[in-house]
Parts: C-alpha cells; structure tokens; sequence
C-alpha cells in the first residue's frame, strides 16, 4: 500500500533547522534581559549563595518553556500537514537546548 501522508524533504529540515536556531537565539536574548535583574553576577564572590541563582534558573526554565509551547502551539495550527511532523522533534531538541542555555546565561 502505497504512503498517503508526504513527507517533508532535506531542505524542509534544513528550512526547520535555520528557523530553530533563531528562534532559540531570540528567545535567549528576550530570557536574558527578563531574568537580568535575578541572581548573582559575580558566580565567585563570598556572598553568593544559591537561592538568587536558583530564582534566575527556575524562572528562565519556565518562560522557555512557555515560549517554546507557545510556539509548537501556534505552529501546529499554521504549517502545513506535511510540516507538522518536525515540530516534535524540534520540540524535544529545544526542552534539551533549555537546560544547555543555563552555561552562558551564569557567565
């Protein structure tokens, strides 16, 4: 039986890979300045504790998180069925590339 559903190409993944990174670049710059005012910036002063970096951390997390929901959302309703199956996994790399933006948020 032949396949009914399309499948997107190399260049729709690589449309998709262009598209993450900016959006992943934009959404770091927009959290960086949110979360500007929370936590420490010197990491190695003797009065830092870890209750002012752990505000920042938790708080950056979740606004990705919101963001990045917010987009699935709202690109599952507008890109066409056969785009549709990358967004989980873009979706999935960018809850990953959350947890590895922490690194230059703290320096």
């Amino acid at each position: 039986m032949p396949e009914l559903r399309e499948k997107s190409g190399p260049l729709a993944l690589l449309v998709g890979l262009g598209c993450f990174i900016a959006f992943e670049v934009l959404a770091f710059q927009l959290l960086r300045f949110a979360t500007a005012g929370l936590g420490e910036a010197n990491q190695y002063q003797p009065e830092n504790t870890i209750v002012s970096n752990w505000v920042k951390t938790v708080t950056f997390l979740v606004l990705h998180l919101v963001l990045v929901l917010s987009a699935v959302l709202v690109l599952s309703n507008k890109l066409p069925r056969r785009y549709r199956g990358q967004l989980v996994g873009w979706l999935l790399l960018s809850l990953l590339v959350g947890f590895g933006l922490l690194i230059p948020l703290f320096y």
